[in-house]
C-alpha cells in the first residue's frame, strides 16, 4: 500500500497512469503490416461437408480448427455454379461474363487441354498485382482456365502468364477419365452419339463393300472410297480426342515443363502436398502468395490407402477427409516456419456440391447442407453458398461469425490492398475488400446486390437490405429436376441453364433468405407487403448492372472449346505423347 502511495504521490508518474486509464482497453493497430497469403481453394466441396458448417458425420478439425482461430462467412457466395468460370471470377474479381469465360451455349467449362479458350492475356489476376509488390506466387493443384491460343508452346492462358512465378499440377482439371478403373466421365452422351455413328457410317460402308464384292448391290468404286473416307474420319474424330483421354487432359505441369503425361494418381496427392510444403519452406524469408487448389473432392476422387474406408459417407466422405488432413500438414508447415501470425489463411469451395454425381448406389458428389440445389445451377443457394473461412492471429478477431453477403470475387481486391496494391481502374470491379467487415470496423457488406448466372443467362438476383437485415432473392429463371420434384437433373447429369431446361418466371420467385435459407416458400404479393417492391427494387438493379456488360469474345464459344491437335500440350512428339518425368527424379 505505501508502495502504491508514493507511485501515485509523484509528479512524473501521475499524468502517465492518468492517461493510460483514459485509453480503451484494446485498440487494433492503424497500420497492418503486408502479410503472406495462403489460399486454399476446394474442388466441388459442398457447404454442408464441412463441420463447422453443420456436418457431424465427416471428420474435418483443420477446417473447423480455422474457423475457431478465424472469421467464419455463412454468405460466402461464388459468382458461378460450375469450376472454370467460377474460378475465373476468383481470380480476377470480376464477374466471368466479363472476360469471356462464361458460355451461351452448353460447354460451360473448358473441356480440353488443346482447347484455345482460356482466361484472356488481358485479364490482370490478384498474382500479377502481388508479383508487381514483390511478392513470390505459386498456384499448386488445379488450374482449369486453359493453356494456348494458337501454337503448342505459347502458353498464353497459362498460371506463369497470368502472375504466377511457380506452377506445379493439373493445366485441367481431374476427372473420371484419369483413373483407368473407373468410368469414363467426359462428355459421355456426345461420345455416345458419335462412336454410335462412326459404327453406323462404318457399317454401311462394309455393307456396300460386300455387295459390290457380291455383285448384290451396284455401287460405283469412287462412292466406296468416300465411304470408306467417311468413315475413318470419323473413327479419327473419335479416337483421337475420346480414345486419348488420359493422355490429353490427365496431365501434370511443372511450370512450362510437362512431368506426367498421363498422371499417375496414386502419388498425384503427395506430389501437391510435398510442392505446398516446398514453396512455404523456400519463400518464407519475403512475401509469398500460395494458392493451393485442391483436386479434392472432385471424382474420381483420389484417395490415399491411409484414408480409404475411415469416414462414414464412403470414399467421398474418405476423400473430404483427407483434404482437410491436407489443411492441417500447410497449417503445420506454417507454424513450423514461424509464419502463423504473418500468413493470412483463406479457405473456400469454388461452387456447390455436385449431387447428380453417381455410380450405381455410391454418391460421389457432396451435400449442400439446407441449400436447395447444386453444381451447375446459378440461381439456387447449393450451387453456389460456399465455406469461406479467414484467419489471420492478431488481426483479425478469433471465433467470429459474420452473415452477410460476401463473394469469392472479394478476396480479389482484399489480398490487392493487403499486399499494398491498387486494384485495375481501367475495368469495372465486382469485388469488395474484405478487411474492415472482417476486422469488424463496418457492420454490413458492401454488396448491396448480387447476380447470379447459369452460363451467360441471369438466373437470380438478390438484394441485402441493409436497414433490415432482410436478405431478397429474386429468381428468373430455374431448372426443371428431372426426375420432377428429384431436387437435381439426375437424368441429365447436369441441369441446362436455358432452352427447355429451365422454367422461366413471371413474375420472378421471391424468397427472403434471412427467413427461408432453403428457398422453400416463394412469397406473393398476397402473403409478403413488400413484394412488388422488391422486384422493382432488384429490377432496377438488374437493368443497371447490364448496362455495365460489354461485349468481349466468348471464350467458351464451341469452336475454342473443340479439341486442336495443334494446341496439345505433349511431352514428346505428337500424337506419341508420354513421360514420367517424377520417376526419373
Amino acid at each position: 500500500a505505501s508502495f502504491t502511495l508514493l507511485c501515485f504521490r509523484s509528479p512524473l508518474v501521475s499524468p502517465l497512469i492518468f492517461g493510460l486509464l483514459l485509453q480503451a482497453p484494446f485498440t487494433q493497430p492503424s497500420t497492418i503490416p503486408q502479410p503472406n497469403f495462403v489460399l486454399l481453394l476446394a474442388d466441388d466441396l459442398g457447404i454442408g461437408d464441412v463441420g463447422c458448417y453443420g456436418n457431424d458425420t465427416i471428420r474435418t478439425p483443420n477446417i473447423d480448427g480455422l474457423a475457431k482461430e478465424g472469421v467464419k462467412l455463412t454468405q460466402h457466395i461464388a459468382a458461378a455454379p460450375l469450376c472454370t468460370p467460377s474460378r475465373a471470377a476468383f481470380l480476377t474479381g470480376r464477374y466471368p461474363l466479363r472476360s469471356g469465360m462464361d458460355a451461351i451455349n452448353d460447354y460451360r467449362v473448358i473441356f480440353w487441354n488443346a482447347g484455345s479458350g482460356g482466361l484472356p492475356p488481358n485479364e490482370t489476376t490478384f498474382a500479377k498485382i502481388l508479383q508487381h509488390q514483390g511478392y513470390s506466387t505459386g498456384l499448386i493443384g488445379k488450374w482449369h482456365q486453359g493453356v494456348n491460343c494458337e501454337s503448342r508452346n505459347d502458353h498464353c492462358h497459362h498460371p506463369l502468364n497470368h502472375g504466377f512465378d511457380y506452377f506445379y499440377g493439373m493445366p485441367f482439371t481431374l476427372i473420371s477419365d484419369c483413373q483407368p478403373t473407373e468410368t469414363p466421365e467426359m462428355d459421355r452422351a456426345f461420345r455416345r452419339k458419335l462412336w454410335l455413328s462412326t459404327q453406323m457410317i462404318g457399317l454401311i460402308t462394309l455393307t456396300a463393300v460386300l455387295g459390290r464384292l457380291t455383285g448384290l448391290i451396284s455401287v460405283h468404286w469412287r462412292t466406296l472410297t468416300c465411304l470408306a473416307g467417311f468413315s475413318l474420319l470419323f473413327f479419327i474424330s473419335w479416337f483421337s480426342s475420346y480414345g486419348f483421354v488420359r493422355y490429353w487432359n490427365c496431365i501434370m505441369m511443372r511450370n512450362h515443363g510437362i512431368t506426367e503425361q498421363p498422371m499417375v494418381t496414386d502419388r498425384t496427392t503427395s506430389l501437391i502436398l510435398r510442392e505446398s510444403i516446398s514453396f512455404i519452406e523456400r519463400n518464407k524469408h519475403k512475401p509469398f502468395l500460395l494458392f493451393l487448389s485442391f483436386l479434392h473432392s472432385h471424382t474420381p476422387l483420389l484417395t490415399t490407402e491411409k484414408f480409404l474406408g475411415r469416414s462414414r459417407h464412403g470414399l467421398y466422405g474418405d476423400n473430404v477427409e483427407e483434404m482437410d488432413w491436407m489443411v492441417g500438414q500447410v497449417l503445420d508447415a506454417i507454424d513450423k516456419e514461424g509464419l502463423k501470425e504473418t500468413t493470412l489463411v483463406y479457405f473456400a469451395s469454388d461452387h456447390g456440391g455436385w449431387l447428380e454425381r453417381q455410380e450405381g448406389e455410391r454418391q460421389l458428389g457432396g451435400w449442400n447442407g439446407i441449400y436447395k440445389g447444386g453444381k451447375a445451377m446459378g440461381g439456387w443457394e447449393g450451387g453456389i453458398r460456399v465455406p469461406g473461412i479467414f484467419r489471420w492471429p492478431g488481426v483479425l478477431p478469433a471465433g467470429t461469425v459474420i452473415d452477410e453477403p460476401t463473394s469469392l470475387m472479394d478476396i480479389y481486391p482484399t489480398v490487392v490492398h493487403l499486399a499494398g496494391g491498387e486494384v485495375p481502374q481501367d475495368r469495372v470491379m465486382d469485388g469488395r475488400d474484405l478487411l474492415p467487415l472482417l476486422r469488424g470496423a463496418v457492420a454490413h457488406s458492401e454488396h448491396e446486390f448480387l447476380f447470379h448466372y447459369c452460363g451467360a443467362h441471369l438466373h437470380a438476383a438478390r438484394w441485402h437490405q441493409k436497414d433490415t437485415g432482410a436478405v431478397w432473392k429474386a429468381h428468373y429463371m430455374t431448372p426443371i429436376f428431372s426426375p420432377p420434384g428429384a431436387g437435381a437433373c439426375y437424368d441429365r447429369g447436369f441441369c441446362q441453364c436455358f432452352g427447355e431446361g429451365v422454367t422461366h418466371h413471371e413474375p420472378p420467385l421471391v424468397f427472403e433468405l434471412s427467413q427461408d435459407p432453403s428457398e422453400a416458400k416463394p412469397l406473393s404479393a398476397d402473403t409478403e407487403p413488400l413484394f412488388d417492391t422488391v422486384i422493382r427494387k432488384i429490377g432496377r438493379a438488374v437493368e443497371e448492372h447490364r448496362r455495365t456488360l460489354t461485349p468481349v469474345p466468348e471464350q467458351l464459344s464451341v469452336s475454342n472449346v473443340v479439341w486442336k491437335p495443334w494446341l496439345q500440350p505433349c511431352c514428346g512428339t505428337f500424337p506419341f505423347c508420354w513421360c514420367d518425368r517424377e520417376s526419373d527424379n
